[in-house]
């Protein structure tokens, strides 16, 4: 078998390549002439806004081409989008973005700067809209209620409103009950808290600030 010269070689390989090169530009013009991104919606969002969408959406951009991962995780980028989907409807040529928001739940005043936390304690660039009272915080107590947000979120228990901050303690609204933390809260408490919020749903508080322990409130009598 003859063997090709070290010129020969190199054109062939250059032919190799610029063959592959244009089969992948004619994929890709025929799939954008056949199957192209027509429009793009956002739904779910107040705080997201669709031009970033659709800055993040590539240009000249083809149904088979788009990688909804890579989109979603660039949308998941934005700290206001707490998950994102992208679906693709290959009729109309439409991308929709389904968008999934946090919500803050701390307005902080750290002195020097301001913090707003959401309830997965993702620190936002604002509230959001969300009607919170501003609290005096310091370093410790901000630690406090990060390691309360973090079991709670852990444990599936919706935190709706840090709403005072004192020596008694971290006061909070949760799942629409008032609760009362202060640091070291465990997941076998949050467990339990879980339970009893089942069992007592006309408590006036819950009480989780001695360790291991979820104290109830008295329950009003309206039932």
């Amino acid at each position: 078998m003859a063997r090709l010269s070290p010129l020969n070689l190199i054109r062939a390989i250059g032919i190799a390549v610029s063959v592959a090169a244009l089969t992948a530009l004619t994929a890709l013009t025929a799939s954008y002439l056949l199957f192209p991104v027509t429009g793009l919606e956002v739904q779910g969002a107040r705080m997201f806004p669709e031009r970033e969408a659709w800055e993040v959406l590539p240009g000249y951009a083809s149904l088979p081409s788009l990688n909804t991962l890579a989109l979603e995780r660039e949308i998941e980028t934005n700290p206001w989008v707490k998950g994102a989907e992208v679906l693709k409807d290959w009729e109309s040529g439409i991308v929709t973005v389904e968008v999934e928001e946090r919500r803050a739940v701390l307005d902080g005043d750290l002195g020097e700067r301001r913090i707003v936390l959401a309830v997965d304690g993702t620190e936002l660039p604002g509230l959001g809209g969300a009607g919170l009272t501003r609290l005096g915080l310091d370093e410790t107590q901000l630690e406090e209620i990060l390691a309360v947000i973090e079991v709670l979120d852990r444990n599936g228990i919706v935190l709706d409103s840090v709403d005072a901050v004192g020596a008694e303690g971290i006061e909070a609204t949760v799942e629409g009950y008032r609760m009362l933390f202060a640091g070291g809260l465990g997941d076998e408490q949050a467990r339990a808290l879980k339970g009893l919020m089942e069992e007592h749903p006309d408590a006036a508080y819950f009480d989780l600030r001695s360790p291991d322990r979820v104290v109830v409130g008295p329950e009003s009598s309206g039932g």
